[in-house]
This record gives structure tokens, sequence and C-alpha cells, in this order.
């Protein structure tokens, strides 16, 4: 590989490092909320209020069922005025956020769900109110399974970014199609697919060691 390919190809995983970790920070701080409102207003909640309930899971479940591609090019008009262009990192953010805040509203769902309901029920007893609930019951008791869906989150927005790169959002994705693909170089196809595997599985190393530390403490 020339050095030229060699400097862009560091360029390119700088770039998908922002994509992901942006999108990765916004969808864990729109998903999570939307997670505790799925479960507060569902049946039985501490908050419960079915027309709430079904109304944000049809918003949810809308967004979840729109492939990302297809996400992607109908969310350019919201990009261009959100960022001024639809082209570049700070571009691809807008739809990866979009595209990850659903998805990991219903995976932090799952965890949140699988809160003992009498730790929920003793709070109440001892006079708690629902922020109480949630912030000393609700988020610490299913922390573990918060983190280890964000981790999947994030594995799966390296992914989502790399499909970025058909519409030029730069990063890992746009360099394989301009030079690996449409130029024919095979080592940087290689390259790239190497740096993915290696980011991939050292997110999920992270991720796996957090949520293991989190565990013993409980």
């Amino acid at each position: 590989m020339s050095p030229v390919l060699f400097n862009l190809l560091l360029q390119s995983i700088w770039q998908t490092v922002i994509m992901t970790l942006a999108s990765g920070v916004i969808s864990f701080v729109a998903g999570l909320p939307l997670a505790l409102v799925l479960v507060a207003t569902d049946r039985g909640g501490i908050a419960e209020n079915l027309v709430i309930n079904r109304a944000l899971g049809w918003v949810i479940n809308g967004f979840r069922s729109v492939p990302f591609i297809i996400l992607l090019v109908a969310l350019i008009p919201l990009t261009r005025l959100l960022v001024g262009t639809s082209l570049g990192t700070a571009a691809a953010i807008v739809p990866l956020a979009i595209a990850a805040a659903p998805y990991y509203a219903r995976v932090a769902e799952v965890s949140l769900r699988e809160v003992d309901p009498g730790l929920i029920e003793a709070a109440r007893a001892m006079g708690g109110n629902r922020w109480t609930i949630v912030r000393e019951v609700l988020v610490p008791e299913a922390l573990p399974g918060i983190v280890a869906g964000f981790t999947v989150t994030l594995v799966t927005l390296v992914g989502a970014s790399a499909m970025a790169g058909a519409i030029g959002a730069g990063g890992l994705g746009d360099l394989a199609i301009r030079y690996g693909y449409q130029r024919f170089e095979t080592g940087v196809m290689i390259a790239v697919v190497a740096v993915l595997i290696v980011l991939v599985s050292g997110l999920q190393w992270l991720g796996d060691r957090l949520v293991a530390r989190l565990d013993h403490r409980a």
C-alpha cells in the first residue's frame, strides 16, 4: 500500500471512530429515556399511560422498520437543514443517530423490563416517587444490560457507518468503495476489512469488560 493510501486509511479510521462515537452518544442520550418511558407507561408501569406507550411504540417501530440505506437517503433534507450538507462525516452522524436511537431504546427496554418487580414495589412502599424509582431502582439494577446493549449498538453503528460511505459520508466504507472496489485496490479492501474486525472486536471487548465489572459490583 502506497503512503498516500496509508494516510487515507488513517484518515478514514478517524472518521469512522468519530461517526460511531458521536452517533452512539446521541443514541444513548435519546434512546435510554425512550426506553424508560416505554417501560414506565406500559400496563402496570409506574406511570401507566397506554395511549403514550402505544403511540411511542409505533413511532419507534416505524423508524426501526426502515432499512438504513433508505433512511440515509430519506433524511438528506433534514441532514442539510441541520449541518448544511448531506456529504461528509458530520452529515452522516444525523441519520446514524436517528437510526440508532430507536434501536437502542428497544434494547434498553428489554433490560429495564428484567428488573425484579419486587424491588419496584418495595421502593413504592417506602414512599419513593417515580423519579426516585427510576434513579434508584430501574437504572442501577438494569445497568449491566444497558451497557451491554449500548455495546451492541456501537458495533451496529460501525457497520452502518461503513454503509454510509455509499453516499459519500467518508470513513472506511467510503475508502473501500472508492479505492477497494472502483479502483480494484485489493490491498485497500483487505486493510479496511481487517481494521473493521479489530475495531468491532475492541469495542466488544471493552463493553464485555465493563459489563463484567458492573455485574461484579452488583
